[in-house]
């Protein structure tokens, strides 16, 4: 049975479907993709049914990653269809959290940045309201931090 994970940020359109698309390529290159499998959402609803932010698309496709899918918001039944859930920020985790009442669905629950190993931020901060450099910055964490994620799926979830 394949490794589910699903990643999680406010409005599912920057950080999270980066972090599901960067994953996929990474996983891809590796031939591993019958083994993990990957979705995004978001904790709000805001931008229900809409593609990745443009400015997001660009910073990933400037790194050979193209951006696929449409936001969705997180619900209840994700906490038993996935192995893993990555928040991108302690805002994101906490929100999370607070769909869970009896806590039984804790440990699934992680900060994305926790897997990062060159790079010493604990969040993935929110390009939406900054420029480019912010895009950039967010693609090239969550790179470092999906390579670290896939070597611990690899070795968590053995197929």
């Amino acid at each position: 049975m394949p490794c589910k994970l699903l990643f999680v940020c406010l409005g599912n359109i920057c950080r999270s479907p980066s972090a599901e698309n960067i994953m996929n390529h990474l996983i891809e290159q590796r031939g591993l993709s019958d083994r993990i499998i990957c979705d995004s959402a978001g904790t709000s609803s805001y931008h229900i049914g809409s593609p990745p932010d443009r400015r997001m698309a660009a910073a990933a496709s400037r790194r050979g990653i193209t951006l696929k899918g449409r936001a969705r918001q997180f619900e209840i039944s994700d906490f038993e269809s996935f192995d893993l859930i990555l928040a991108m920020d302690r805002d994101n985790y906490a929100d999370i959290l607070s769909l869970d009442s009896r806590g039984q669905y804790r440990d699934k629950v992680r900060l994305m940045c926790d897997f990062a190993s060159h790079h010493q931020e604990k969040e993935v901060p929110d390009p939406y309201y900054g420029g480019v450099d912010g895009f950039n910055q967010v693609i090239d964490l969550l790179i470092d931090a999906c390579q670290g994620l896939l070597e611990y799926a690899i070795q968590n979830y053995p197929s």
